[in-house]
């Protein structure tokens, strides 16, 4: 059975620590990585979140996942974009490693398309849209149009 689509809202504090924050200490010449307490608590909050969500078969082809990160707003707009730390890029794959660990999809590598956004917000959350992609095209736009 395929899914072509879902969309959720996870009403929460946003994890602030990022995948970005593994540690590496030096064993007999040889570095060994591991998660701090901060970042396996981060890890630990996504998961208990996204469980409930988890489709019942991995996507299993290209898809597009839309990221909203909503931060608690204090002296700014509703909806007014974020635009300090942390950084998407880095938020999305903490993200990432969970949902996969989940069985969102086979591999985190199936996401070909992928819009993330920082706001502001009255309600704290993340908002996730995963769907299925079909066709597509890389073209130059200069190039001849078949």
């Amino acid at each position: 059975m395929n899914i072509s689509y879902i969309s959720f809202f996870i009403p929460m504090l946003p994890p602030t620590v990022t995948h970005q924050e593994k540690q590496v200490h030096v064993v007999n010449g040889k570095p060994i990585f591991y998660e701090p307490q901060e970042l396996k608590a981060a890890r630990a909050k996504l998961a208990a979140h996204l469980a409930k969500y988890a489709p019942a078969h991995k996507f299993t082809g290209p898809i597009r996942l839309v990221t909203k990160w909503c931060f608690p707003r204090g002296k700014h707009k509703n909806g007014e974009y974020k635009a300090t730390k942390p950084d998407t890029d880095n938020l999305q794959k903490l993200l990432k490693d969970v949902m996969t660990d989940l069985g969102y999809w086979k591999d985190d590598a199936l996401v070909a398309s992928e819009i993330i956004e920082k706001f502001w917000a009255e309600i704290p959350g993340i908002y996730i849209s995963i769907s299925e992609l079909d066709g597509g095209m890389c073209r130059n736009e200069n190039s001849a149009q078949s």
